[in-house]
């Protein structure tokens, strides 16, 4: 199964939205982009909102359906890890294999061994083309390379063999996550990371690291553009070179998360793979709830009344919801209204205060941040959430595809 050249992760947390995303991507598709939809749900997720993969899978099918849409379409086990697989293999075709967590665990003194050995052939200046400086590959720096992201790879291959021995070699797609991490991998360290990988036999089409600056949930990238802009194309230069030296897929891609709206650096991301002709994987993840939560504002009355109520119950909350989230969220209290505030805001006060306008007066990014994460309190409306989404399906589902394709496949390739 290959994954084709341009692919996009559209996450719906309530699983009601597949229709207005595959909108979005068949607009898309008259302009003459080929953008391959990826529905995509972690396990966190699916546990806060009780749903289950087989749901998305629903999800995906019957939008495939209902719209006619004849392109590929995939289902992304999202942030799945070995403890967390087994409910996905059956309804999932892409997994995203999240080893984070497992980044500066030591492996064993033999996997370090090997590594080491593979990996003395770069010892010195190691010369990627399109890259103008030459790397100093040292001895201590594959040590420490080694021992930084061994364990994590032989991770990877665990949760990919156990898909693998589900599902059969080549039914379905790999990518490997190493994004949800305070520090960010370098080049250098990506193109060993890639060189593990080959090693241990993990066919991974897209790769999800962590750059520089910060990818908060929901509101535009925080940090340096011109270091992002020197790291990303190098990143695309390295995996270009590993491809051809570690007999890698000559599709892989590399695949940019965390659910931000990457307003700022998605002209720099499209101008490097049009440069170079590579393709990209994006996910958008949570902007989807934050429409639909938009989409209630404005459609007013008993939409509103939940809308207020979402957030003046994460306001209470703050602390337990903000908590899984800490590595991707900043959000400063002081700035946040006062629930009692909110409470007395018109549909248009509420929409724009959350909609992702930075020009807007009535912006605030703190409140953005805080409904991103305050999924969990619609999940426990249940109905009277999910009546709502039903009820104004037109008014969410035309905020859902503005902003998919206005807001962030435009502002990529357009």
């Amino acid at each position: 199964m290959i994954l084709e050249k341009y692919s996009w992760g559209i996450g719906d947390r309530f699983a009601h939205q597949g229709e207005a995303q595959l909108k979005a991507i068949i607009e898309a598709q008259k302009l003459g982009l080929e953008i391959t939809p990826v529905w995509n749900k972690s396990n966190r997720e699916h546990t806060i909102v009780h749903s289950s993969p087989e749901g998305t899978r629903k999800e995906a099918d019957n939008a495939v359906k209902a719209l006619g849409w004849k392109g590929s379409y995939r289902v992304d086990a999202d942030h799945i890890n070995l403890s967390t697989v087994d409910n996905f293999i059956d309804n999932s075709d892409f997994f995203t294999l999240d080893v984070a967590d497992y980044i500066g665990k030591k492996a064993n003194d033999e996997s370090i061994k090997k590594f080491i050995e593979k990996s003395k052939a770069y010892e010195g200046k190691l010369s990627i083309p399109g890259i103008a400086e030459a790397f100093d590959v040292t001895p201590s720096l594959i040590q420490a390379i080694a021992e930084k992201f061994c364990y994590a790879i032989e991770e990877a291959h665990k949760i990919y063999k156990k898909i693998e021995a589900s599902k059969g070699k080549d039914n379905f797609i790999t990518e490997v996550s190493m994004d949800e991490v305070d520090q960010p991998q370098t080049p250098v360290e990506l193109f060993f990371i890639l060189c593990g990988l080959a090693q241990v036999g993990v066919p991974l089409q897209t790769i999800a690291p962590k750059f520089t600056g910060r990818f908060n949930k929901g509101v535009d990238y925080r940090g340096d553009i011109p270091q992002f802009s020197k790291e990303f194309e190098e990143d695309v230069l390295v995996i270009d070179f590993a491809v051809k030296e570690f007999g890698l897929a000559e599709n892989l891609k590399l695949s940019i998360h965390s659910g931000s709206d990457k307003f700022s650096i998605y002209p720099i991301m499209g101008q490097i793979i049009k440069k170079y002709n590579k393709g990209i994987h994006v996910k958008t993840a949570g902007t989807t709830w934050l429409e639909e939560v938009i989409g209630l504002a404005v459609a007013g009355g008993k939409g509103l009344d939940v809308a207020k109520e979402i957030y003046c119950n994460a306001y209470g909350r703050m602390d337990e919801l903000c908590g899984p989230y800490a590595t991707v969220i900043d959000i400063h209290k002081k700035n946040l209204p006062a629930p009692e505030t909110v409470k007395a805001w018109d549909s248009k006060k509420f929409a724009n205060s959350l909609r992702h306008i930075p020009d807007d007066p009535d912006y605030n990014s703190d409140l953005r941040q805080l409904i991103h994460v305050g999924y969990k309190v619609a999940a426990e409306l249940g109905n009277r959430y999910t009546d709502e989404l039903v009820n104004n399906k037109e008014i969410v589902g035309q905020c859902v595809t503005e902003n998919l394709l206005e807001r962030h496949i435009k502002r990529l390739f357009v």
